[in-house]
């Protein structure tokens, strides 16, 4: 059973160039602003215009802002065409998504919105943007709630009734992550639980610490640390965690892909 593997050790460029979705605010903007603070390049994403200036206000030093709105494939897809015409990234990382959000709302897409946000649009962003040398995939610790039974998630399915849960969507970012580290070996592909922090998703009350809760995926983007050059693994404030197992198995990876496939009309490259 695939439980992640080190990848050939390289030597990394002092300045890396990092695209964030969903770094208008919260986790992605924190990410953003220590990555620009310790001298790199970052490229931000925001759903809309307002968000995005807002976000430009915050990280005045991000390189720019990239607009899309992830419920929508057309969005999404453009969206991946616009970061590869700004220049090759080292990293991208998959912050963006969505939890207070009924799972019988439907995108413009009729999907299901958690899943168009949080399992899809990661996909679509993967396999269309130029290949970096890290990934990292946000998921939580819900994600142990999460079922690993795709069948229903057609759309056919998600028409009809609601198939998809929170819990869910960050199962597939693990399964996502996982498929990723197994069919690219030259690129470093992680998963990361930031913790029950308190962002505006998160909550006031939340408990965990907001500075770890982003720490990890702007050290998995850019160090040096032989413990972030890994990949195929699912990271707790910067240490390899516990996750369910199920996202180990091939045939739901496989499972998983072909039914982004499917949806978005869109095929995983194997190399």
């Amino acid at each position: 059973m695939f439980k992640g593997f080190y990848v050939p050790d390289r030597n990394y460029s002092e300045m890396a160039r990092i695209f964030i979705t969903g770094s208008a605010d919260g986790l992605g903007q924190m990410a953003a602003a220590s990555l620009v603070k310790q001298g790199h390049q970052v490229v931000l994403h925001a759903r809309n215009n307002q968000r995005g200036h807002h976000a430009k206000e915050r990280v005045p030093g991000a390189e720019r802002v990239l607009i899309a709105d992830l419920s929508s494939m057309e969005e999404t897809k453009n969206l991946a065409e616009e970061a590869n015409a700004t220049g090759r990234f080292d990293a991208v990382i998959h912050n963006a998504g969505v939890y207070q959000v009924s799972g019988r709302d439907r995108s413009i897409d009729g999907i299901p919105i958690l899943f168009a946000v949080n399992s899809l649009a990661p996909y679509i962003l993967t396999v269309l943007i130029q290949k970096p040398e890290r990934l990292i995939y946000l998921s939580s610790g819900l994600h142990s709630q999460g079922s690993a039974k795709l069948d229903g998630l057609t759309l056919e399915n998600f028409r009809v009734r609601n198939t998809v849960s929170y819990a869910d969507t960050k199962l597939h970012d693990v399964i996502l992550c996982k498929a990723v580290a197994r069919h690219w070996p030259d690129v470093y592909s992680n998963a990361v639980n930031p913790g029950w922090v308190p962002t505006r998703m998160g909550g006031k009350g939340a408990p965990d610490d907001l500075e770890k809760g982003y720490q990890t995926q702007a050290w998995l983007a850019v160090s040096d640390d032989k413990n972030a050059k890994v990949s195929g693994r699912y990271f707790f404030h910067q240490k390899e965690n516990k996750y369910l197992p199920v996202a180990d198995s091939v045939k739901v990876q496989e499972q998983f892909l072909s039914i982004c496939e499917h949806i978005s009309g869109i095929r995983f490259p194997a190399v």
